[in-house]
């Protein structure tokens, strides 16, 4: 059974630094697209950044160069480094992974909360 599990979300303040890690489990994923996506309340789920074929990235505008998105495959991993939050960065951030760097979105985590004051 495919799990994939979020931690390092927190509170933090404007400016703040957070690194989300998503730890798969149930088969491995080194061939996999492995990303991120966020939810912020009352909007739709956007996509963050994606990471596959070893090192290849590709973010959302709104990153800005703030973000860095890596993985380890093996520990079957993938992180994103947030640098420099914004309020406008709060949102539930979920981790996602799928055979398609486009869309990998075949399996998703249970999502980590991250707030950013101001």
């Amino acid at each position: 059974q495919v799990q994939l599990v979020e931690s390092g979300g927190g509170l933090v303040q404007d400016g703040g630094s957070l690194r989300l890690s998503c730890a798969a489990s149930g088969r491995t994923f080194s061939s996999y697209a492995m990303g991120w996506f966020r939810q912020a309340p009352g909007k739709e789920r956007e996509f963050v950044a994606v990471t596959w074929s070893g090192s290849n990235t590709y973010y959302a505008d709104f990153v800005g160069g703030r973000f860095t998105i890596s993985r380890d495959n093996a520990k079957n991993t993938v992180y994103l480094q947030m640098n420099s939050l914004k309020p406008e960065d709060t949102a539930v951030y979920y981790c996602a992974v799928g055979s398609n760097w486009s869309k990998p979105t075949d399996y998703w985590g249970q999502g980590t909360q991250v707030t950013v004051s101001s």
